[in-house]
Protein backbone atom coordinates (compact mmCIF):
# COMPACT_ATOMS: atom_id res chain seq x y z
CA UNK A 1 0.00 0.00 0.00
CA UNK A 2 0.92 4.20 -0.49
CA UNK A 3 1.32 5.04 2.76
CA UNK A 4 0.34 9.05 1.24
CA UNK A 5 -2.59 8.03 -0.63
CA UNK A 6 -3.55 4.21 0.90
CA UNK A 7 -3.57 3.42 -3.11
CA UNK A 8 -1.63 -0.35 -3.99
CA UNK A 9 1.12 0.65 -6.58
CA UNK A 10 -0.37 -0.62 -9.55
CA UNK A 11 -3.60 1.81 -8.75
CA UNK A 12 -0.70 4.64 -8.16
CA UNK A 13 0.90 3.80 -11.23
CA UNK A 14 -2.60 4.72 -13.04
CA UNK A 15 -3.32 7.71 -11.09
CA UNK A 16 0.29 8.77 -12.45
CA UNK A 17 -0.59 7.95 -15.72
CA UNK A 18 -4.57 9.19 -15.83
CA UNK A 19 -2.60 12.85 -14.05
CA UNK A 20 -0.11 13.29 -16.64
CA UNK A 21 -2.70 12.40 -20.14
CA UNK A 22 -4.77 15.36 -18.36
CA UNK A 23 -1.91 17.38 -17.95
CA UNK A 24 -0.66 17.04 -21.18
CA UNK A 25 -4.42 17.65 -22.23
CA UNK A 26 -4.89 20.88 -21.04
CA UNK A 27 -1.11 21.56 -22.04
CA UNK A 28 -1.94 21.12 -25.18
CA UNK A 29 -5.56 23.34 -25.33
CA UNK A 30 -3.26 26.26 -24.40
CA UNK A 31 0.27 25.39 -26.30
CA UNK A 32 -1.49 24.10 -29.63
CA UNK A 33 -3.55 27.65 -30.29
CA UNK A 34 -0.39 29.28 -29.95
CA UNK A 35 1.76 26.87 -32.47
CA UNK A 36 -1.42 26.77 -34.78
CA UNK A 37 -1.42 30.93 -34.93
CA UNK A 38 1.99 31.15 -35.68
CA UNK A 39 2.20 28.69 -38.61
CA UNK A 40 -0.76 30.60 -40.13
CA UNK A 41 2.10 33.30 -40.92
CA UNK A 42 5.47 31.11 -41.13
CA UNK A 43 4.27 28.34 -42.88
CA UNK A 44 5.80 28.13 -46.03
CA UNK A 45 2.46 27.05 -47.95
CA UNK A 46 0.64 29.68 -45.81
CA UNK A 47 -2.32 31.99 -47.91
CA UNK A 48 -2.10 34.45 -44.77
CA UNK A 49 2.09 35.53 -45.87
CA UNK A 50 1.30 36.78 -49.17
CA UNK A 51 4.85 37.91 -50.78
CA UNK A 52 3.62 38.72 -54.75
CA UNK A 53 0.93 40.49 -56.37
CA UNK A 54 -2.07 38.86 -56.86
CA UNK A 55 -1.53 36.58 -53.93
CA UNK A 56 -1.81 40.53 -51.41
CA UNK A 57 -5.02 40.96 -53.27
CA UNK A 58 -6.26 37.48 -52.73
CA UNK A 59 -5.51 38.14 -49.13
CA UNK A 60 -7.26 40.98 -48.83
CA UNK A 61 -10.60 39.88 -49.87
CA UNK A 62 -10.18 36.66 -47.83
CA UNK A 63 -9.63 38.74 -44.41
CA UNK A 64 -12.47 41.03 -45.52
CA UNK A 65 -15.00 37.73 -46.11
CA UNK A 66 -13.47 36.52 -43.09
CA UNK A 67 -14.28 40.27 -40.88
CA UNK A 68 -17.89 40.28 -42.27
CA UNK A 69 -18.49 36.37 -41.23
CA UNK A 70 -16.85 36.75 -37.73
CA UNK A 71 -19.17 40.04 -36.79
CA UNK A 72 -22.02 37.99 -38.31
CA UNK A 73 -20.84 35.18 -35.63
CA UNK A 74 -20.27 37.31 -32.79
CA UNK A 75 -23.57 39.49 -33.35
CA UNK A 76 -26.00 36.21 -33.58
CA UNK A 77 -24.21 34.56 -30.95
CA UNK A 78 -24.23 37.74 -28.50
CA UNK A 79 -28.15 37.71 -29.24
CA UNK A 80 -28.73 34.12 -28.53
CA UNK A 81 -27.03 34.32 -25.46
CA UNK A 82 -28.85 37.15 -24.70
CA UNK A 83 -32.03 35.79 -25.70
CA UNK A 84 -30.95 32.13 -23.47
CA UNK A 85 -30.59 34.10 -20.30
CA UNK A 86 -33.16 36.85 -19.86
CA UNK A 87 -36.14 34.56 -21.18
CA UNK A 88 -34.80 31.25 -19.33
CA UNK A 89 -37.57 29.61 -17.32
CA UNK A 90 -36.84 30.60 -13.49
CA UNK A 91 -38.11 29.01 -10.53
CA UNK A 92 -41.80 30.02 -9.72
CA UNK A 93 -42.83 31.00 -13.45
CA UNK A 94 -45.88 29.09 -14.64
CA UNK A 95 -46.20 26.69 -17.16
CA UNK A 96 -48.54 28.77 -19.68
CA UNK A 97 -47.04 29.50 -23.20
CA UNK A 98 -45.61 33.23 -23.69
CA UNK A 99 -47.75 35.66 -26.05
CA UNK A 100 -47.13 34.69 -29.92
CA UNK A 101 -46.11 37.53 -32.15
CA UNK A 102 -46.87 37.00 -35.97
CA UNK A 103 -46.73 39.47 -38.94
CA UNK A 104 -43.99 41.82 -37.42
CA UNK A 105 -43.29 43.75 -41.00
CA UNK A 106 -39.76 45.61 -39.07
CA UNK A 107 -38.11 41.74 -38.12
CA UNK A 108 -39.16 40.43 -41.97
CA UNK A 109 -37.30 43.03 -43.22
CA UNK A 110 -34.30 43.29 -41.51
CA UNK A 111 -33.96 39.08 -41.47
CA UNK A 112 -34.28 39.98 -45.24
CA UNK A 113 -32.26 42.73 -46.00
CA UNK A 114 -29.33 42.68 -44.08
CA UNK A 115 -28.35 38.99 -45.35
CA UNK A 116 -28.78 40.36 -48.97
CA UNK A 117 -27.22 43.65 -48.36
CA UNK A 118 -24.13 41.49 -46.76
CA UNK A 119 -24.49 39.06 -49.53
CA UNK A 120 -24.18 41.74 -52.49
CA UNK A 121 -21.46 43.20 -50.67
CA UNK A 122 -19.01 40.07 -50.82
CA UNK A 123 -20.18 39.42 -54.01
CA UNK A 124 -19.10 42.47 -55.68
CA UNK A 125 -15.63 42.41 -53.53
CA UNK A 126 -14.59 39.40 -54.53
CA UNK A 127 -15.69 40.00 -58.38
CA UNK A 128 -13.74 42.73 -58.75
CA UNK A 129 -10.32 40.63 -57.13
CA UNK A 130 -11.37 38.13 -59.89
CA UNK A 131 -11.93 41.07 -62.32
CA UNK A 132 -8.54 42.87 -61.53
CA UNK A 133 -6.35 39.25 -61.86
CA UNK A 134 -8.14 37.82 -64.70
CA UNK A 135 -7.50 41.09 -67.20
CA UNK A 136 -4.59 42.38 -65.88
CA UNK A 137 -2.35 43.63 -69.05
CA UNK A 138 1.01 41.86 -69.29
CA UNK A 139 3.68 43.94 -69.80
CA UNK A 140 6.57 44.16 -72.25
CA UNK A 141 8.86 42.58 -69.72
CA UNK A 142 6.81 40.10 -68.27
CA UNK A 143 8.07 36.30 -68.63
CA UNK A 144 5.64 34.03 -70.30
CA UNK A 145 6.60 30.28 -69.52
CA UNK A 146 3.89 27.04 -70.32
CA UNK A 147 3.11 24.78 -66.97
CA UNK A 148 2.48 21.21 -68.19
CA UNK A 149 0.61 18.68 -65.73
CA UNK A 150 1.47 15.24 -65.66
CA UNK A 151 0.99 12.18 -63.20
CA UNK A 152 2.25 12.83 -61.34
CA UNK A 153 4.86 15.59 -61.68
CA UNK A 154 5.27 18.92 -62.93
CA UNK A 155 6.82 20.58 -66.30
CA UNK A 156 7.86 23.87 -67.30
CA UNK A 157 8.22 25.38 -70.69
CA UNK A 158 9.77 28.66 -71.63
CA UNK A 159 9.44 29.48 -75.38
CA UNK A 160 11.15 32.56 -75.77
CA UNK A 161 14.03 31.04 -74.46
CA UNK A 162 13.66 27.56 -75.24
CA UNK A 163 14.13 25.52 -72.00
CA UNK A 164 12.24 22.65 -70.92
CA UNK A 165 12.81 21.97 -67.02
CA UNK A 166 10.76 20.30 -64.39
CA UNK A 167 9.08 20.34 -61.04
CA UNK A 168 11.29 23.38 -60.02
CA UNK A 169 9.60 26.96 -61.57
CA UNK A 170 12.29 29.77 -61.52
CA UNK A 171 10.69 33.14 -62.34
CA UNK A 172 12.69 36.99 -61.79
CA UNK A 173 11.44 39.23 -58.68
CA UNK A 174 10.28 42.76 -59.47
CA UNK A 175 12.80 45.17 -57.84
CA UNK A 176 11.16 48.33 -59.13
CA UNK A 177 7.47 48.57 -58.97
CA UNK A 178 7.34 51.04 -62.11
CA UNK A 179 9.43 48.45 -64.36
CA UNK A 180 7.55 45.38 -63.31
CA UNK A 181 8.47 41.83 -64.40
CA UNK A 182 5.28 39.53 -63.77
CA UNK A 183 4.93 36.31 -64.99
CA UNK A 184 2.04 34.59 -67.12
CA UNK A 185 1.75 31.02 -67.00
CA UNK A 186 -0.50 28.81 -69.39
CA UNK A 187 -2.01 25.72 -67.84
CA UNK A 188 -2.27 22.61 -69.58
CA UNK A 189 -2.69 18.55 -68.63
CA UNK A 190 -1.01 15.95 -70.64
CA UNK A 191 -3.37 13.11 -69.01
CA UNK A 192 -6.09 13.94 -65.45
CA UNK A 193 -7.22 17.12 -64.17
CA UNK A 194 -4.81 19.19 -61.79
CA UNK A 195 -4.64 22.50 -60.39
CA UNK A 196 -1.77 24.57 -59.86
CA UNK A 197 -1.23 26.24 -56.28
CA UNK A 198 1.46 28.49 -54.60
CA UNK A 199 -0.47 29.69 -51.28
CA UNK A 200 2.32 32.94 -51.12
CA UNK A 201 2.16 33.94 -54.71
CA UNK A 202 -1.24 33.88 -56.59
CA UNK A 203 -4.55 31.74 -56.36
CA UNK A 204 -5.21 27.94 -56.89
CA UNK A 205 -5.80 27.46 -60.61
CA UNK A 206 -6.89 23.78 -62.73
CA UNK A 207 -5.54 22.33 -65.00
CA UNK A 208 -8.07 20.99 -67.38
CA UNK A 209 -7.90 18.36 -70.26
CA UNK A 210 -8.82 20.29 -73.51
CA UNK A 211 -8.80 23.56 -71.77
CA UNK A 212 -6.08 26.27 -71.38
CA UNK A 213 -5.85 28.11 -68.18
CA UNK A 214 -4.03 31.03 -67.43
CA UNK A 215 -2.24 32.50 -64.57
CA UNK A 216 0.14 35.42 -63.08
CA UNK A 217 2.28 36.09 -60.10
CA UNK A 218 5.06 38.78 -59.59
CA UNK A 219 7.23 37.88 -56.55
CA UNK A 220 8.69 40.46 -54.70
CA UNK A 221 11.57 39.39 -52.58
CA UNK A 222 13.73 36.45 -53.82
CA UNK A 223 13.02 33.27 -52.10
CA UNK A 224 11.82 29.60 -52.51
CA UNK A 225 7.87 29.61 -52.38
CA UNK A 226 6.25 26.06 -52.35
CA UNK A 227 3.65 24.59 -53.72
CA UNK A 228 1.17 21.75 -54.61
CA UNK A 229 -1.32 20.00 -56.79
CA UNK A 230 -4.60 20.54 -55.58
CA UNK A 231 -6.69 18.59 -57.10
CA UNK A 232 -6.91 15.00 -56.48
CA UNK A 233 -5.20 13.37 -59.57
CA UNK A 234 -4.48 9.67 -58.42
CA UNK A 235 -2.56 7.65 -56.08
CA UNK A 236 0.28 10.13 -55.79
CA UNK A 237 -1.38 13.16 -55.75
CA UNK A 238 -0.13 14.31 -52.36
CA UNK A 239 3.83 14.15 -53.47
CA UNK A 240 3.00 16.16 -56.71
CA UNK A 241 4.92 19.12 -55.22
CA UNK A 242 5.60 22.82 -56.90
CA UNK A 243 9.02 24.74 -56.39
CA UNK A 244 9.16 28.15 -57.51
CA UNK A 245 12.54 29.83 -57.48
CA UNK A 246 11.79 34.05 -57.31
CA UNK A 247 15.34 35.21 -58.19
CA UNK A 248 16.89 38.71 -58.99
CA UNK A 249 16.90 39.38 -62.81
CA UNK A 250 20.22 39.06 -62.69
CA UNK A 251 20.13 35.76 -61.32
CA UNK A 252 17.06 34.54 -63.32
CA UNK A 253 19.28 35.79 -66.75
CA UNK A 254 22.02 33.41 -65.20
CA UNK A 255 20.24 30.66 -64.15
CA UNK A 256 18.39 30.67 -67.96
CA UNK A 257 22.12 30.72 -69.37
CA UNK A 258 22.81 27.58 -68.17
CA UNK A 259 19.55 25.66 -68.72
CA UNK A 260 19.75 26.87 -72.31
CA UNK A 261 23.13 25.01 -73.19
CA UNK A 262 22.97 21.15 -73.69
CA UNK A 263 24.02 18.36 -71.38
CA UNK A 264 27.65 18.17 -69.96
CA UNK A 265 29.73 15.77 -71.88
CA UNK A 266 32.31 14.34 -69.11
CA UNK A 267 34.57 12.31 -70.48
CA UNK A 268 34.67 10.17 -66.71
CA UNK A 269 31.20 9.62 -67.17
CA UNK A 270 31.31 8.19 -70.59
CA UNK A 271 30.27 4.18 -69.86
CA UNK A 272 27.15 6.01 -67.67
CA UNK A 273 26.17 7.68 -70.68
CA UNK A 274 26.49 4.61 -72.85
CA UNK A 275 24.47 2.47 -70.47
CA UNK A 276 21.73 5.39 -70.33
CA UNK A 277 21.36 5.43 -73.83
CA UNK A 278 21.39 1.55 -74.61
CA UNK A 279 18.55 1.14 -72.17
CA UNK A 280 14.83 2.44 -71.84
CA UNK A 281 15.34 5.13 -70.22
CA UNK A 282 15.88 7.49 -73.41
CA UNK A 283 12.61 6.67 -74.72
CA UNK A 284 10.73 8.49 -71.58
CA UNK A 285 13.41 11.22 -70.75
CA UNK A 286 15.55 14.15 -72.98
CA UNK A 287 18.95 14.68 -72.13
CA UNK A 288 19.71 17.26 -74.95
CA UNK A 289 23.09 16.80 -77.26
CA UNK A 290 22.52 13.13 -77.20
CA UNK A 291 19.92 10.76 -78.77
CA UNK A 292 17.72 10.74 -75.69
CA UNK A 293 14.48 12.77 -76.94
CA UNK A 294 11.71 11.32 -74.27
CA UNK A 295 8.90 12.90 -73.98
CA UNK A 296 7.03 10.66 -71.09
CA UNK A 297 9.36 11.82 -68.20
CA UNK A 298 11.35 14.90 -67.12
CA UNK A 299 13.88 16.26 -69.10
CA UNK A 300 17.24 15.41 -67.46
CA UNK A 301 19.37 18.06 -69.29
CA UNK A 302 20.40 19.96 -66.10
CA UNK A 303 19.22 17.69 -63.67
CA UNK A 304 21.54 18.17 -60.92
CA UNK A 305 20.51 22.08 -60.89
CA UNK A 306 17.60 21.01 -59.18
CA UNK A 307 17.38 20.65 -55.56
CA UNK A 308 14.62 17.67 -55.71
CA UNK A 309 13.87 14.70 -57.86
CA UNK A 310 10.71 12.98 -58.17
CA UNK A 311 8.57 16.12 -57.89
CA UNK A 312 9.64 16.92 -54.80
CA UNK A 313 10.01 13.44 -53.07
CA UNK A 314 13.52 13.34 -52.13
CA UNK A 315 16.85 15.48 -52.22
CA UNK A 316 18.84 15.34 -55.34
CA UNK A 317 21.57 13.50 -54.44
CA UNK A 318 24.13 10.46 -56.05
CA UNK A 319 22.35 7.70 -53.66
CA UNK A 320 18.77 9.10 -53.84
CA UNK A 321 19.35 8.96 -57.68
CA UNK A 322 20.35 5.15 -57.57
CA UNK A 323 17.79 4.06 -55.15
CA UNK A 324 15.12 5.48 -57.19
CA UNK A 325 16.19 4.40 -60.73
CA UNK A 326 16.28 0.47 -58.83
CA UNK A 327 12.21 1.15 -57.44
CA UNK A 328 11.44 4.26 -58.03
CA UNK A 329 7.38 2.90 -56.18
CA UNK A 330 9.21 2.40 -53.02
CA UNK A 331 9.45 6.14 -53.07
CA UNK A 332 6.14 6.89 -54.80
CA UNK A 333 3.78 4.41 -54.97
CA UNK A 334 1.48 4.22 -58.13
CA UNK A 335 4.00 6.09 -59.61
CA UNK A 336 4.12 5.87 -63.38
CA UNK A 337 8.30 5.33 -63.89
CA UNK A 338 8.94 1.70 -64.10
CA UNK A 339 11.46 0.10 -61.94
CA UNK A 340 14.50 -1.13 -64.37
CA UNK A 341 15.26 -4.46 -63.36
CA UNK A 342 18.84 -2.96 -64.13
CA UNK A 343 21.91 -4.33 -62.25
CA UNK A 344 23.57 -2.66 -59.71
CA UNK A 345 26.53 -1.57 -61.44
CA UNK A 346 24.27 -0.36 -64.35
CA UNK A 347 22.27 1.65 -62.14
CA UNK A 348 25.39 3.38 -60.25
CA UNK A 349 26.82 3.80 -63.63
CA UNK A 350 23.92 5.45 -64.98
CA UNK A 351 23.64 7.66 -61.92
CA UNK A 352 27.48 8.90 -62.14
CA UNK A 353 26.06 10.07 -65.08
CA UNK A 354 23.34 12.12 -64.03
CA UNK A 355 25.14 13.68 -61.29
CA UNK A 356 27.11 15.34 -64.01
CA UNK A 357 24.19 17.02 -65.99
CA UNK A 358 24.66 20.48 -63.98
Amino acid sequence: MCCSTGLTPKQAGRFKKLAFGRSAFCCALFVAPKHLFSDLFTSPTSMFAPQAEPAHEIFRVAMFTLGVTATIFVTVSALLIYVVLKYRQRPGDDEREPPQIYGSTQIELSWTVIPVLIIVVLFLSTARVVYTIQNAPAPKRALHATVIGHQFWWEFRYPGYGVVTANELHIPVSPDPKRPMPTYLKLATADVDHSFWVPRLAGKTDLMAGQLNNIWMQPETPGIYLGQCAQFCGAEHARMLIRVYAQTPQDFQKWMRNQQKNAAQDPKAAQGRAVFEQNACINCHTIRGTVAHGRFGPDLTHLMSRDTIAAGALPNTQANLEQWIKDPARFKPGCLMPAMKLGDHDIAEIASYLVTLH
